[in-house]
């Protein structure tokens, strides 16, 4: 009897751990989050923030009125950067964008993301480059 009320329970359990997403006001992002939109970001204003729980992880997405959308971890800290225009050059590792200017002079960034071991751009002309987490060139991203 309790076999099969443990079988029947598991794929409940299972299905709960799924993500989750909460639409939240601006007031519940971690405040590094919001000094970071304030400090970089400072004549737009968050449009909509969503909190997702993902296994055992929580990132917020936040889209600002000029259609920047921001990922934040848990503690507050930026993941990933996307925009239509130019991000701001103060988002961007200094490495990073001195190669970029340096090479791609006529481009901007327009998306930047960190991931584990690596930072990752996309310029105005599509391509794709990544960078180690110092901001050293690797490779070009087809």
């Amino acid at each position: 009897m309790k076999g099969t009320f443990l079988l029947l329970a598991l794929p409940v359990l299972l299905l709960a751990s799924c993500t989750k997403e909460k639409v939240v006001g601006s007031n519940d992002l971690p405040a590094t989050s919001t000094n970071y939109i304030i400090t970089h970001f400072p004549d737009q204003t968050i449009v909509h923030a969503v909190k997702e729980f993902d296994d055992l992880q929580i990132t917020y997405t936040v889209y600002l009125k000029n259609g920047v959308k921001i990922e934040f971890n848990q503690n507050g800290e930026v993941k990933e950067i996307e925009g239509n225009s130019a991000l701001p050059d103060s988002v961007i590792p200094s490495a990073i964008l001195a190669y970029v200017n340096a090479n791609y002079a006529s481009e901007f960034i327009k998306e930047w993301k960190l991931e584990r071991t690596k930072q990752e751009i996309k310029l105005s002309n599509g391509i794709t480059l990544e960078f180690d987490k110092n901001g050293n060139f690797l490779r070009i991203d087809n």
